[in-house]
């Protein structure tokens, strides 16, 4: 199959075809997309001094075109050339893929997400055997706030969600004893473990007037203790040995499909925080997974699955070949991204894409 015949294919599934320029401007893929891909991205400057990037994947500039439409919802699907660096692969190589926007129905449109990419998978290697790997980020933030983790640390354990060895070291660091005082002043020390912002404002205060500090320079007392009190919380945040035991429980579930949701209602029923409504949804795909004639024999969800960008919500996957270690197509639900980009109001997107130069006999050097 070339490239053209690849689009129509897109175009037969009601997708329009976007024409996305190679040279696209760097900050929305430096601001949203993640360090993983950040490092990677091939980066330039236009004759104003403004950074552009080799196009490195087309989500990101996919969703800035349906921003400019005005569209409430469309489905797009696109073919070409991306640039990152690769360890042992090309630099330059060829990717396709489909994305989802605006649509509502988030357990029918994910289903049909893994669905487009099974049939553009199989029109693309007829006869070959996939597996497909399924995470859920959003699973994985209601586990993380049923354990009470402060804010601060979801957000650390949400950006590290799918790196083992990230997301390891913070539960460790969760575990570790906590250090009390951090080198301080006796005084501040005690107001900081007390977690007094009123004494602690007061004791900096003084320093601040001993050492010739002008608080009209700098920040007041105040805005200081209060500060500090706000790290402290998050540095002081510890899991009890039973909550480290449910999290590491929790990343260790790896089941077949047809059997995940019983496995994770069996664990949710020993947390405190209410994991109903993500559940729901997470049985609700699987029931579309199966409306869309997709057999749950080819998919195993895996909780400690995801993906190295920063903008995925819910559904993660990556689909490989039997026999193959490389993932051939990968996707997921990344319902924060367009207000991200700059949108109004939220707008739901799931999507996948391909990459070519996987495939036997691939397309890589397709028009």
């Amino acid at each position: 199959m070339n490239s053209q015949s690849l689009l129509s294919l897109f175009a037969e599934r009601g997708c329009d075809l976007p024409q996305i320029d190679l040279l696209q401007p760097a900050d929305p893929f430096l601001d949203t997309a993640g360090e993983d891909l950040r490092r990677r991205i091939f980066i330039t400057a236009d004759g104003n001094g403004a950074s552009l990037c080799l196009r490195p994947e087309f989500t990101i500039p996919v969703c800035l075109h349906h921003l400019a439409s005005g569209r409430a919802q469309a489905r797009y699907g696109y073919s070409g050339s991306v640039f990152r660096q690769r360890k042992d692969e090309p630099h330059e190589f060829r990717q396709a893929g489909m994305e989802d926007l605006g649509d509502t129905s988030i357990a029918a449109a994910d289903a049909r997400s893994v669905a487009d990419a099974l049939a553009t998978l199989d029109a693309l290697s007829p006869g070959a055997r996939w597996h497909i790997t399924l995470g859920d980020q959003a699973v994985f933030e209601a586990v993380i706030r049923a354990l009470g983790l402060p804010a601060g640390w979801r957000k650390k354990l949400v950006r590290s969600f799918g790196s083992p060895e990230k997301v390891e070291a913070l539960i460790a660091s969760l575990s570790a004893p906590r250090e009390r005082g951090n080198g301080h002043p006796a005084e501040i020390a005690g107001a900081l473990d007390a977690g007094d912002t009123a004494a602690l404002a007061s004791a900096i205060a003084r320093r601040m007037e001993k050492f010739g500090y002008l608080a009209a320079a700098s920040r007041t007392p105040v805005e200081i203790a209060t500060r500090m009190v706000e790290q402290a919380a998050l540095d002081n945040a510890r899991l009890s040995a039973e909550h480290i035991a449910d999290l590491r429980e929790f990343l260790s579930i790896r089941v077949p499909l047809a059997k995940a949701g019983e496995t994770l209602a069996a664990f949710a029923r020993r947390l405190d925080g209410d994991m109903e409504k993500v559940l729901a949804a997470f049985v609700a795909r699987v029931g579309e997974l199966v409306r869309n004639g997709i057999d749950l024999g080819q998919l195993e969800y895996d909780a400690a699955f995801g993906r190295p960008l920063d903008y995925y919500t819910g559904l993660v996957y990556e689909i490989t070949r039997d026999g193959q270690a490389l993932p051939i197509a990968g996707g997921g639900r990344y319902d924060r991204l367009l207000t991200l980009l700059g949108a109004s109001s939220g707008i739901p997107g799931v999507g996948f894409s391909i990459w070519l130069d996987r495939l036997p006999g691939s397309m890589e050097h397709g028009a």
